[in-house]
């Protein structure tokens, strides 16, 4: 069979002018360009000037074997990954694995035959064709990584600029807003007070968002120390912050709380996100249950309200950024959840719910145990 179409560079080192005519004829009719060298000096200086994609190297020649000559390419980076393959006549005593050890990839017994010439050679040029296509998307690949991780980092770091700098002025809104409510309660219409209201409440929800945002920048790159965590006075705190909405509702707390390892400031945000959801979204009033279960060296922390519940298809898009639970009710802003479950992942733990419609739900996460004794429920 012939094939003058080209299939790449063979370099053939053998000692036998024979057995290098036959190799040199066979290959060349098949379309493949062919280099000679008659012994492993000359091999390694053509391969320095013109690197072949494959060799066919010969193992018993005079004053530099195969193997040695092997070795040497192997060591140079630039001739490394050219795939050699031995020769050797039946008669010769050869030690393969060594010659597996320093880098040949196949072996070929003489005298060779045509077909299986080709074959070995087609299956290791297409494999090192294969692992330089894959090589080269590799280092693609990577360099878009590091692309990627440079503009996220700056996205991160305007994110967490923008947040912080609207913060002031929005203070300035809402503390004005209250103020002029105050002052001008006695001469303002019901409907102008009002309007008044909704502006410092819309401020106040603004604030919220600015604050989950800083969380979430914060929660990609800030290193913490996890330590004992007292949850009643995390929920103590939250409490207190919360005071305002949790007045017309009922909370039952459980009486024990294991102590768990965290970071406070992250976990804090976490039950005021729970809560709040569960007072947004809960039943007319709202009952919330908040508890803790010891399971396998974690604390299983848990609120359960009195809601609707949710079906299989919302509880799969609750954790997924922008995602609201409602589009009827009140609605929440979406970053919340996805932020529950960064913050409580870089601190070891999961995040889950469990519902079903017309049961209520229980949004728990889950946080490793600490020897430490629990502490005591908040009053």
């Amino acid at each position: 069979m012939t094939n003058n179409s080209y299939q790449g560079t063979v370099l053939i080192v053998d000692d036998m002018p024979t057995n290098l005519k036959m190799l040199f004829s066979y290959l060349r009719q098949l379309g493949f360009k062919v280099l000679v060298a008659e012994n492993g000096e000359d091999a390694l200086v053509g391969v320095a000037h013109a690197p072949p994609a494959l060799i066919l190297l010969n193992v018993m020649m005079p004053y530099m074997d195969g193997f040695e000559t092997c070795r040497r390419l192997k060591e140079n980076e630039a001739t490394r990954d050219i795939p050699v393959i031995f020769m050797t006549a039946l008669s010769e005593t050869v030690d393969k694995v060594k010659g597996f050890e320093v880098g040949a990839v196949d072996y070929l017994t003489k005298p060779v035959q045509h077909e299986e010439v080709l074959a070995r050679i087609t299956t290791h040029l297409t494999l090192r064709r294969l692992q330089k296509t894959l090589e080269e998307k590799n280092q693609l690949l990577e360099q878009q990584n590091i692309l990627l991780k440079e503009q996220n980092a700056e996205l991160e770091a305007f994110a967490h600029t923008v947040a912080h700098d609207l913060k002031n002025p929005l203070n300035g809104i809402t503390g004005l807003s209250s103020l002029l409510a105050y002052k001008l309660a006695s001469s303002l219409d019901a409907q102008s007070l009002d309007f008044l209201q909704r502006i410092k409440q819309s401020g106040l929800e603004m604030a919220k968002i600015i604050d989950a945002l800083l969380l979430l920048a914060s929660s990609h790159h800030q290193e913490v120390d996890m330590e004992p965590l007292s949850m009643v006075e995390i929920i103590t705190s939250v409490q207190q912050r919360l005071a305002h909405t949790i007045e017309e509702c009922e909370i039952v707390i459980s009486p024990e709380w294991p102590t768990a390892l965290g970071y406070a400031p992250w976990i804090e945000e976490v039950w005021a996100n729970y809560i709040s959801n569960g007072l947004k979204y809960g039943g007319r009033p709202p009952r919330l249950e908040l508890g803790a279960t010891p399971f396998n060296g974690y604390i299983r922390f848990w609120v359960r309200d009195n809601g609707k519940g949710l079906t299989s298809e919302q509880q799969s898009q609750l954790f997924v950024p922008f995602t609201r639970l409602s589009k009827v009710r009140v609605e929440g802003h979406g970053l919340g959840l996805s932020i529950v479950q960064r913050v409580i992942n870089r601190c070891g733990g999961q995040v889950g719910v469990e519902s079903q419609v017309g049961q209520g739900s229980i949004f728990y996460f889950t946080l490793p145990a600490s020897e430490i004794a629990p502490a005591s429920s908040p009053n």
